[in-house]
């Protein structure tokens, strides 16, 4: 099996979580996340930097599977493998932890329609450039 990457394609893909997010967790659903996931504005203060590089070695680690996934397959099948992820192995995950955890449907739905979003945009750059 030989697998190639393209790490711009990757960097990327990684990076447009970050944009994704940004709008995701403030403009479009910041007070209705905070609420559900009871994350203060005061909590939201510390540990910034260990957040956004934990997040941004995940990205690249969630990035770097999902091109090996899609590998020379085209925007199509990027776009479907990113959905696929997202929706199936991601949302599902957490729907299955927020059932026992006793988590609010809002929650699941903000968090998993994040997930599903993202990986469909990092799949469609991947599936791109790949």
């Amino acid at each position: 099996m030989d697998v190639s990457f393209n790490w711009l394609a990757i960097a990327l893909a990684a990076l447009s979580s970050f944009v994704i997010g940004g709008l995701w967790y403030s403009v479009l659903f910041a007070r209705p996340w905070q609420r559900a996931a009871g994350v203060t504005d005061e909590q939201l203060t510390r540990g910034t930097a260990r957040v956004f590089i934990g997040s941004a070695i995940l990205a690249i680690v969630m990035a770097i599977s999902l091109a090996a996934f899609i590998g020379p397959n085209g925007p199509g099948f990027g776009v479907f493998a990113g959905f696929a992820t997202g929706a199936t192995f991601v949302a599902a995950a957490f729907g299955v932890n927020y059932l026992f955890e006793r988590r609010s449907l809002l929650l699941f739905a903000i968090n998993g329609s994040y997930n599903v979003v993202t990986f469909t945009v990092m799949g469609a750059i991947i599936g791109l450039m790949q």
